[in-house]
C-alpha cells in the first residue's frame, strides 16, 4: 500500500508538471510496466482528481484544462518556504486568520519527525525585530544556518558583498535575526578574527565543517545588530559633539547609524553634550542631518565634513538672501542708491 501511495503522488506530480504525459513515459518515469499505470490513474479518478484521457497515437493523460490540485509532495526547502511564508504573514497581520493557521498546523503534523525538528530548529533560531518581505534568502541555506546557530556548527560559507564581490568564509554564526524586511546572520569570521554581520540573501552557499564553537551567552542580538551596523567599515569615521537629549538626536540618527556617548559636562537646566561616532561610505547626506537636528552641533573630524557644512550653510544664505548677492537685494540696492 506504501508503494502504490507513494508511486499515484509522484503520478501526480508527473501529470501536473506537463501539458500531457504518454502511458509509455508514465511507465518508463515510474518504473512499472502500462498496465499498472492505468490502474494508477483509475484510483487517482476515483478519489476526484481530474484526470482527462486522451485517445489515438498522440493520446496519453493530463489534468482538465482549468483545473489543478494542490501540490501533495514537496522537498525540505519548499516546506520551509511555504512554512515561512504563512507564520511571516500571521505574525505582520493585526488579525491573523483561521485559514493561515490551519494551513501551518497541518503542514507540521504532516511532516516527518526528522523534518519537523529542523522547522523548530530554524524557527527558535530566528529573531523577529521587524516586519519581513524584502529579499527572500535560500530557504535550504536558512535551515543550514538554523541549524548551526542552534547546535554550534562550523560553517563554511559562501558570501557576495552589496559590490558583487564573491568571497569563502569559515565563521561561528549564533545569531539569526530580521531587521528592515532582511534576514542577516551575526557571526565570528575566524579569518577576520572579528564578529561580522551576514545578509542572508547574499549567502549563496553554506556547508557545516567539522568543529564546534561555544556561542556569547544572553546575547540580545536586536542591539548586538544595530551596534555592528553603527560600526561597520565604510570610507569616513565621522566625530560630532551634539548638545541635545539622547531622544532629540536618535529621531535623526538612529542606533544603526551613529553610536552615543554622554559627557557629564552639563548642570541640572542645560541640555547634555553628547559624544557621537558615525561610519559612513559618503559624507553628503550628514549636513542635511546636521541642520534637522535643530541643537548646537561641533564637527570634530574630518575636515572634509567641515567643508561640506560650509557650502550647504552658504547655498542656505544664498536662497535666504542674506548673502547680499540674491538678485532682489541688488534690485533694492540700486533704487535706494540712485534716489
Amino acid at each position: 500500500m506504501a508503494d502504490t501511495t507513494a508511486r499515484a503522488l509522484q503520478l501526480l506530480e508527473l501529470l501536473q508538471s506537463a501539458q500531457l504525459r504518454t502511458v509509455p513515459e508514465l511507465a518508463a518515469r515510474l518504473g512499472v510496466d502500462e498496465r499498472t499505470i492505468r490502474r494508477d490513474v483509475a484510483r487517482l479518478v476515483e478519489q476526484g482528481v481530474p484526470v482527462e484521457t486522451l485517445r489515438g497515437r498522440y493520446g496519453g493523460y493530463r489534468l482538465a484544462s482549468g483545473r489543478r490540485v494542490l501540490p501533495l509532495m514537496f522537498s525540505n526547502e519548499e516546506v520551509v518556504s511555504v512554512f515561512l511564508g504563512l507564520s511571516h504573514a500571521q505574525a505582520a497581520s493585526p488579525r491573523p486568520e483561521v485559514a493561515a493557521q490551519t494551513a501551518l498546523s497541518k503542514i507540521k503534523r504532516a511532516l516527518p519527525a526528522e523534518d519537523a525538528r529542523r522547522i523548530d530548529s530554524l524557527l527558535g533560531a530566528m529573531t523577529s525585530a521587524s516586519t519581513h518581505g524584502g529579499d527572500a534568502p535560500d530557504p535550504a541555506v536558512m535551515l543550514t544556518l538554523a541549524e548551526a546557530v542552534n547546535c554550534g556548527h562550523v560553517l563554511d560559507i559562501r558570501y557576495q558583498s552589496g559590490k558583487g564581490i564573491p568571497s569563502r568564509r569559515t565563521i561561528h554564526p549564533y545569531g539569526l535575526i530580521a531587521h528592515s524586511r532582511r534576514w542577516y546572520l551575526i557571526a565570528f569570521d575566524t579569518d577576520a578574527q572579528e564578529e561580522l554581520t551576514f545578509r542572508v540573501d547574499r549567502i549563496r552557499t553554506a556547508r557545516s565543517v567539522p568543529g564546534s564553537f561555544t556561542a556569547p551567552q544572553k546575547l540580545d542580538l536586536e542591539s548586538r545588530l544595530l551596534d555592528l551596523f553603527a560600526s561597520a567599515k565604510y570610507r569616513w569615521q565621522v566625530r560630532l559633539r551634539i548638545r541635545g537629549s539622547e531622544e532629540q538626536i536618535r529621531a535623526q540618527l538612529p542606533r544603526s547609524i551613529a553610536r552615543l556617548e554622554r559627557l557629564d559636562n552639563a548642570g541640572e537646566d542645560d541640555q547634555p553634550w553628547h559624544r557621537v561616532e558615525i561610519h559612513a561610505e559618503r559624507l553628503d547626506w550628514i549636513p542635511p542631518v546636521i541642520a534637522a537636528l535643530g541643537c548646537e552641533v561641533l564637527i570634530d573630524h574630518p575636515d572634509e565634513l567641515r567643508d561640506l557644512v560650509r557650502a550647504a550653510a552658504a547655498r542656505l544664505l544664498h536662497a535666504a538672501g542674506d548673502d547680499g548677492s540674491h538678485p532682489g537685494n541688488r534690485t533694492s540696492t540700486r533704487a535706494r542708491s540712485s534716489g
